[in-house]
């Protein structure tokens, strides 16, 4: 069973299939565990509905969606990567629901299925205090200054490192792409897992740059005095929408659309930016850089996704990962 995060007693009794608080709200999130519990409590303070939280990665809060098919337990799920949200789509998991509240929201954010609770972006995140120079895009990491200095979410955990594969190979193709891998594999670069086993090295001085953070974490470190920076490429990155979406199961659907409705508002919208994500809404004021600020590589998700396991596949192949 993965840990849990409880934001009350009820979210530690989901370790239990069946006990969870009667009329309780159950939200399954990806990190950060801060905003989610911030959300739920937020939420639970306008409503008096109480929330049962479970905050994991990406890929374990989709394995236990999976693990739980035969008695679900979740009502809202919010996820790190949109692949997800259209796969559970395609499998006709979810409930139909657009909130009032995401007028706002471009449309490439939202569908009468899902909507993205916030965005983030794939960046290079350097150490200030390392002895290699400050990089300025992807390539550069394949110098020898950068010999044994580079860390990379491995892209099989972080649905995030994935889009940024498929961003490169959008926008460089396929053999400049993997040339791109094997020359960092050359150069030592090391894939230790999710994005925090990469990021981690990095922030404790044993390695000075990583390939591929996802930045809204590295930017709040940074902004708590971590010597840090965050470097997006010119030559272009890819974002990282986290989509929200209620399951087609849940046995408390008008909740569930409340819960949705509030993360939209400007209350739960406010508590994104606070993190360093982008809201979702454009007309909330954001702590970062936004999309109009960044060079992004427009990706043909469905494309890519169809091509995924060859994708990891080639990539264990060129980093030995």
């Amino acid at each position: 069973m993965f840990p849990l995060k409880p934001l009350a007693l009820g979210a530690c009794l989901l370790a239990l299939p069946g006990l969870a608080a009667a009329g309780a709200l159950t939200v399954y999130s990806a990190g950060p565990g801060a905003l989610i519990e911030d959300l739920a409590a937020d939420f639970t303070d306008q409503t008096g509905i109480e929330v049962n939280v479970f905050q994991s990665t990406t890929g374990q809060v989709m394995a236990r969606l999976e693990s739980e098919q035969a008695n679900p337990l979740a009502d809202v799920v919010v996820s790190a990567s949109w692949d997800s949200a259209e796969s559970l789509h395609a499998d006709g998991l979810l409930h139909e629901y657009r909130s009032p509240n995401a007028e706002t929201v471009p449309d490439f954010l939202k569908s009468d299925h899902y909507v993205a609770q916030g965005v983030s972006a794939l960046a290079l995140v350097w150490n200030r205090d390392s002895s290699v120079p400050q990089p300025a895009d992807w390539s550069d990491l394949t110098d020898a200054a950068y010999r044994d200095q580079v860390t990379m979410p491995d892209p099989a955990q972080s649905g995030a490192a994935f889009e940024l594969i498929t961003g490169l190979l959008t926008a460089l193709g396929e053999e400049a792409t993997w040339s791109l891998m094997d020359a960092l594999a050359d150069n030592e670069m090391i894939v230790p897992g999710p994005n925090a086993r990469a990021l981690n090295p990095v922030l404790q001085g044993a390695k000075s740059v990583v390939f591929g953070a996802v930045d809204y974490i590295s930017l709040g470190q940074q902004a708590e005095g971590e010597a840090i920076e965050v470097i997006f490429p010119e030559s272009g990155t890819v974002i990282a929408p986290r989509p929200m979406m209620i399951l087609a199961s849940t046995a408390m659907p008008d909740e569930a659309e409340r819960f949705v409705d509030f993360v939209l508002s400007e209350q739960g919208q406010a508590r994104v930016a606070e993190r360093y994500l982008m809201p979702a809404r454009t007309d909330i004021e954001a702590l970062r850089p936004t999309l109009e600020e960044l060079t992004l590589i427009e990706v043909d998700n469905e494309a890519m996704n169809a091509q995924r396991d060859a994708i990891l596949t080639r990539f264990r192949e060129a980093t030995g990962s």
